[in-house]
């Protein structure tokens, strides 16, 4: 690898990327679009009532805004380890080397973990409403699934980053509630 190892977030990667990071950039990656597109067996939900979780999912017309990190010199064989351990659980993600551009203009490649269309766990096509409610009640190995939106949803407000869908869902699962305050 020449340069810098860069990991593209568009997730929980944002809030909680878990490696060394010389720096984070917003970034933009073209092609493809933030979704909850994939049941959560494990971190947000479980085989018998999954949540779902944020992926990458084909889109030639659209693009996604997220952060570009640049992992810190000496740290990329365990980042990559770790990335790998955290997103291939259940290899419904697919690890690609794609270019982002960042907020600066550049273009890098970065390690980017996108959804498997294949793969048994992939839901694209839920509407807003239908993900809202398994958003609302799901809980996994990591906490409750609503977590996961609110944190992500904060991240990307704070980031300057709009999602209509994110800021929908997370309204909307505040109301449905599920006993907690929102």
């Amino acid at each position: 690898m020449d340069g810098p190892l860069w990991v593209f977030g568009y997730g929980s990667l944002i809030w909680d990327p878990g490696f060394a990071v010389t720096r984070s950039v917003t970034a933009r990656l073209d092609g493809w679009r933030r979704s909850f597109c994939m049941t959560s067996i494990h971190y947000r939900g479980t085989p018998q009532a999954p949540g779902l979780v944020l992926a990458l999912d084909a889109a030639p017309d659209m693009a996604c805004e997220g952060v570009a990190f640049e992992v810190a010199a000496g740290a990329e064989t365990e980042t990559l380890a770790a990335l790998r351990e955290r997103e291939l659980i259940s290899r419904a993600y697919l690890e690609r080397w794609l270019p982002v551009r960042l907020t600066s203009g550049e273009t890098v490649e970065a390690v980017v973990y996108v959804i498997d269309p294949d793969h048994e766990q992939y839901c694209g096509g839920l509407d807003l409403e239908s993900q809202a409610r398994i958003i609302a009640s799901a809980a996994g190995d990591r906490g409750p699934n609503r977590d996961y939106l609110l944190n992500t949803a904060a991240h990307l407000r704070d980031l300057g980053i709009d999602d209509p869908d994110l800021c929908w869902l997370a309204t909307r699962v505040r109301a449905l509630g599920n006993g907690r305050p929102g």
